[in-house]
């Protein structure tokens, strides 16, 4: 298992999305969030195809964090089921790997 993650969360709107970077990082669960608005997503929903425009949220920390990182997120979220998906980080540079590091300590 890799040490350091990237977390993709989606959020319904900026205003959710910076709520709950703000929350993450207040507790130090994150080294950054950024965000990205006006993406548009396909989905499907309880058996329908659905689409909505979104606000990405990507968040860099260590794995050790990630059952933090959900259960903030499920607090302040408004979905029934937010997206909240991580993938390892296979290579990055050293110092920015210890900032990440340093960040959620």
């Amino acid at each position: 298992m890799k040490k350091y993650i990237v977390v993709f969360i989606t959020a319904s709107c900026l205003k959710e999305a910076r709520k709950i970077a703000d929350a993450l990082l207040s507790k130090r669960l994150v080294a950054c969030v950024n965000i990205i608005k006006g993406v548009d997503s396909f989905f499907t929903w309880k058996r329908k195809k659905e689409r909505a425009r979104e606000i990405l949220l990507i968040a860099k920390t260590e794995f050790s964090k990630f059952g933090e990182v959900e259960k903030l997120v499920k607090r302040n979220h408004s979905y029934e089921t937010p997206e909240i998906i991580a993938i390892p980080i296979v290579a990055g540079s050293k110092q920015y790997l210890k900032w990440i590091e340093d960040s959620v300590k």
